[in-house]
């Protein structure tokens, strides 16, 4: 297989309960199911999905109810555990011999991730959970709760980009103990920014685009809409793309940034809600890695992940940038990837 063979994507369709599944497979190999969280979609792994395509058959998605993934019906309120069974699905269907895939989750795709280990244990070789946001975890509970519950609260009353203001404002402050105080992180600093960058949108690589919770984009209509809206709708030309950007590039951006009133409305507080099985967890943990930022550390969801890998006796693994560090450098993350994935 040549390099260009090797990282075009091939595209199919898989019909689930209650959804329809768009993904992506590239490369040969053990197959390795990346899965995009907050607001993203399969367009969010195109780098790092290339470079690990000498190694991996690596498969990437629409998350149902997002970008080329329709729902059958209204779009409601998600559970992390029908989004494992997507995955499950998924796996059966590319891993037709029943050999386990290897599972990349990041922020509430790692959510997903923690599910499909605690309920699927023998369907993966191994689960990276990037930063899950459990704040039934967090030394307080309540207030992390608390925190997606007022970001919810700000998106139905004012919008994305009050509900990006909210988030960033309670992510501000140190949730772990005893920690010195971090400069800035991309998270924050990109949510805080949300203003400004919606009164002059600047080109951007897919890649750097941030669709997890604190993505950036002009203001989508408030009331959540049905996932995929008409490109011709007043909606999308009210979210011009700079004329700089490549045409393959703006559909990226201009889906991750649709995507963003149903994954306020309907993701956000159910997934941060998990709670996860403890026990089965435990039990697996020789199958787990927690991924942390290197400049999150301080972070909500990053404070979450390592109280999770203490309850279950998990390895923890640092990669490069913070929260969404997968979209602020796709290559070094990628390769810190594909360490802990051939880790013995």
């Amino acid at each position: 297989m040549t390099t260009t063979d090797r990282t075009a994507p091939r595209t199919g369709l898989l019909t689930v309960d209650g959804a329809t599944l768009h993904h992506e497979v590239r490369g040969e190999g053990p197959l390795l199911v990346m899965m995009p969280g907050g607001s993203a979609d399969a367009g969010i792994y195109d780098a790092i999905a290339a470079d690990l395509a000498d190694r991996w058959t690596v498969a990437t998605f629409d998350p149902r109810g997002y970008s080329r993934s329709p729902l059958d019906g209204p779009v409601t309120e998600q559970l992390p555990a029908t989004h494992a069974d997507d995955i499950v699905r998924l796996i059966e269907v590319l891993s037709p011999d029943g050999a386990p895939a290897a599972l990349f989750g990041s922020s509430s795709s790692a959510v997903v991730a923690l599910d499909v280990l605690a309920r699927h244990p023998g369907r993966v070789s191994r689960v990276v959970a990037h930063e899950p946001p459990v704040v039934g975890l967090l030394p307080d509970p309540e207030a992390g709760r608390a925190l997606f519950a007022a970001v919810r609260e700000s998106f139905r009353r004012d919008g994305v980009t009050a509900a990006m203001t909210t988030m960033a404002e309670g992510l501000a402050p140190a949730w772990g103990e005893d920690r010195a105080d971090p400069e800035p992180t991309a998270f924050e600093a990109e949510a805080e920014a949300e203003a400004e960058a919606e009164a002059e949108p600047t080109a951007r690589d897919p890649e750097s685009i941030a669709p997890e919770p604190a993505a950036m984009a002009p203001e989508p209509e408030r009331a959540a809409p049905e996932p995929a809206a008409p490109a011709s709708s007043p909606q999308e030309k009210s979210q011009e793309t700079p004329p700089e950007m490549p045409p393959a590039q703006a559909e990226v951006f201009r889906r991750m940034h649709a995507n963003l009133p149903v994954f306020l409305e309907h993701v956000l507080c159910s997934f941060s809600g998990y709670a996860p099985d403890l026990a089965a967890l435990e039990d697996s943990a020789a199958h787990l890695v927690v991924g942390v930022g290197r400049d999150s550390r301080t972070l909500l969801p990053a404070v979450a992940a390592e109280a999770l890998a203490r309850r279950v006796d998990a390895r923890v693994a640092e990669f490069p940038g913070g929260h969404i560090g997968l979209t602020e450098d796709p290559r070094a993350f990628a390769a810190r990837l594909r360490d802990v994935l051939l880790a013995p």
